[in-house]
């Protein structure tokens, strides 16, 4: 067939890469390889090893489905092996039935379909009571107040803590029995029956087990319930036992317990016109599904328990993770008063600046397009302007213009220049000055961000809704945004506190490196000190340009950079960057040992751990494959240095924290961006509080190197920074 027009210009423009397409994709029929037919034949695995391995990978189809394959291909069964049957049951098959050689099969196949082999509430006893007398109630909770553990489980209607609708409430304090109160939708009534089991939520000597327990304290709080007594929360235990896997409830329970939980939808049904509201469910029916919440989560505290004793977690635990869930519970509730009408004139400003840049592009690129689509402007640019000779192309064959591409042609094209500041605005406006005001809450006036324990595999806290650890800073037109945050009213002020290059001392003090330690301890630029060593001159003599490379390498060790990448970021040849990175290691021998030993360790135990013990496993670290192998060696050495910054400040915001509380100040710590905290301070109590603040943060965790903090006040958090 004879080739025409487009599909002919890009076949005959990526002639090479179709070529290489094939080659790639030839089978090889000659290969020196010694085959022995014996050596692949299909053997049966044993099949409590792989189900070991497919639940700690979270293959729970696979897991279902082995087992049935070899009971159904009798000839690869060893010989001594019995394989137990799994119940099954027939599909009637559809008319047009095609199966998907990927898929596990589902209720349109015609093969046999598996059960699960997980424990179910259907073939399991069990014995869920639903509480639905004012007479019932009060007995349960003159039993409930006895327990000195007890898991419990909020049913609520929406998300959002302050505008919160709860169905009712479940417990357990026994394996596979609990109990279910419902609660009416008048919040009146609903406050009148809270007010009964106040005595258990407030009781100290009752341990509560929950699940994402900090989202339960801030609902109860719109009740002025407060819980206390020892806290065992099942999802940030699990965190610390296998940071990176999933650790919702419905994971937990398959894995641990061997058991498949309800999902909602065979409550309420699927998405869609049928689906019922909670409230229009029977109330039996949601007992069921809310018990088991609090059964399964009972399970687990006392499988978890013992697992954080046994990897020596439960110092960390609970001295740092359950006091913080407590102190982020009140930093979330107080939330942070936002200047709308700030943000409102800066969106403003931004279109026209937006709109004056477009102008400005079309006018140097002599035409008119869409600025945010990637195929009109790589055709302005490498078609109509030829501003590269050999322009790079996506798989779809337009050309690329991500923002790597477009950097590197930056320093000799002023439209390039423009088009990446048109990029940055757009973002600006759209991702923040015109998102943040929505998130206002309507009740309080304020932005109220939820603060994740259990995300950062490092142990550093996560923001959502909104996420204000991304609050732009580092351009001046970014940093505007956080002119926005503002103190309560004119009688306070926002203080910002910040750890001064606290990894690089964390690294300083790991190492044991002498002359890092001094630097420190001398109070010197560490950039500068550094390049006086690496570059052999005089602190005093040391350039801008020596600082600005020291830097680089300073921060890029942390990290794990290679000359590749720092020969980029400093615009360098890659042997004259490995050269820099050579002489550093020189000056720093011991950094280089500690890097080495930090690799070694990972090597043999599986994970590296901070200064509290916080682990992070490196399943790839002894991988065959250079690359992933790679990756997992840079997170031996940065992990425990970002997990030790974020384990410090954990312990200096639990101890601000209890300084405000026990001091009944009016002051609140509000933010957590990484190294840095900002208070709502009154302005009463500023000359008290600063230097408390500032002990608490450089004392949180006894170095052989110094923390310092800088510590800064302000009307906005711009100014405060």
């Amino acid at each position: 067939h004879e080739l025409k027009g487009k599909m002919k210009e890009n076949i005959e423009a990526n002639k090479e890469l179709g070529l290489l397409s094939k080659q790639l994709a030839t089978i090889m029929l000659d290969c020196p390889v010694k085959f022995h037919e014996k050596d692949y034949e299909l053997n049966h695995p044993d099949l409590e090893k792989t189900n070991e391995i497919f639940k700690e990978l979270e293959f729970r189809r696979i897991a279902e489905s082995l087992p049935q394959i070899f009971k159904s291909h009798p000839e690869v069964q060893g010989a001594n092996q019995k394989i137990n049957p799994i119940p099954s049951r027939k599909i009637q098959p559809s008319a047009n039935q095609q199966f998907d050689l990927f898929s596990i099969p589902n209720e349109n196949t015609s093969e046999e379909i598996i059960d699960s082999g997980y424990k179910t509430t259907q073939n399991t006893s069990h014995v869920y009571q639903y509480i639905n007398s004012p007479l019932s109630r009060k007995l349960f909770i003159k039993k409930l107040v006895e327990q000195k553990s007890v898991s419990f489980h909020i049913e609520t209607i929406g998300a959002n803590a302050f505008e919160i609708n709860i169905i009712g409430i479940s417990f357990s304090y026994e394996k596979e029995k609990g109990y279910f109160i419902s609660l009416p939708e008048d919040k009146n009534k609903t406050q009148e029956i809270l007010e009964e089991l106040r005595p258990f939520f407030e009781n100290k000597a009752i341990e509560k087990v929950g699940h994402d327990i900090k989202h339960t304290i801030k609902i109860l709080n719109n009740y002025s319930i407060n819980v206390n007594g020892n806290l065992f929360d099942t999802m940030i235990a699990h965190y610390l036992l296998n940071p990176d896997m999933r650790h919702d409830l419905n994971v937990l329970a398959e894995t641990y317990l061997n058991y498949q939980p309800a999902s909602l939808e065979s409550i309420i049904g699927k998405n869609g016109k049928n689906q019922l509201l909670l409230r229009e469910i029977d109330l039996e029916k949601i007992a069921d599904y809310a018990v088991e919440i609090a059964d399964l989560m009972f399970q687990l505290k006392e499988i978890f328990e013992k697992d954080l004793e046994k990897n020596k977690l439960t110092k960390l635990y609970t001295e740092i993770e359950i006091p913080l869930l407590r102190v982020l519970a009140s930093m979330e509730l107080e939330g942070i008063r936002m200047d709308a009408e700030f943000l409102n004139s800066l969106s403003e400003k931004l279109v026209e600046d937006i709109q004056n840049l477009e102008h400005t592009i079309y006018k140097e690129a002599a035409v008119e397009f869409n600025l945010a689509s990637p195929k009109q402007l790589g055709d302005v640019l490498f078609e109509h302007l030829k501003l590269a000779a050999k322009p790079k192309k996506t798989k779809t064959g337009q050309y690329a213009t991500g923002e790597e591409i477009l950097s590197k042609l930056a320093s000799e094209h002023q439209i390039v220049r423009e088009i990446l500041e048109w990029r940055s605005l757009v973002k600006l406006k759209n991702t923040y000055v015109d998102a943040l005001p929505n998130e206002i809450n309507k009740k309080t006036g304020r932005i109220h961000t939820t603060y994740s324990q259990a995300v950062a595999s490092t142990g550093r806290l996560s923001s959502i809704n909104p996420n204000l650890q991304n609050i732009p800073i580092r351009t001046e037109r970014g940093r505007q945004v956080r002119k926005a945050f503002v103190p309560r009213n004119e009688n306070y002020t926002l203080v910002a506190a910040d750890y001064s290059q606290i990894e690089l001392r964390i690294i300083a003090a790991l190492s044991n490196d002498e002359s890092m330690i001094e630097s420190f301890k001398r109070g010197e630029d560490i950039h500068a000190a550094t390049a006086a060593k690496v570059f052999n001159v005089p602190l005093n003599e040391v350039t801008r340009e020596q600082r600005s490379e020291a830097k680089a390498v300073n921060f890029g060790i942390i990290y794990g950079q290679g000359p590749f990448t720092l020969a980029q970021q400093l615009n360098k040849s890659r042997s004259d960057a490995r050269e820099l990175i050579d002489n550093y290691y020189k000056s720093f021998p011991k950094l280089k040992q500690y890097i080495a030993n930090q690799v070694d360790l990972a090597r043999d135990n599986g994970y590296v751990e901070t200064i509290l013990g916080r682990r992070r496993y490196l399943k790839d670290i002894n991988s065959h494959n250079s690359i992933v192998r790679a990756g997992d060696e840079r997170n031996a050495v940065n992990a425990p240095i970002q997990g030790s910054a974020a384990d410090i400040i954990k312990i200096a915001m639990i101890k601000i924290e209890t300084l405000l509380r026990q001091g009944n100040y009016k002051s609140k710590m509000l933010l957590q961006v990484h190294d840095e905290l900002v208070f709502d301070m009154h302005k009463d109590e500023i000359t008290i509080l600063k230097p408390l603040i500032i002990k608490e943060m450089e004392h949180a965790f006894e170095f052989s190197v110094p923390l310092t903090v800088d510590l800064g006040e302000g009307q906005n958090w711009l100014e405060a920074h």
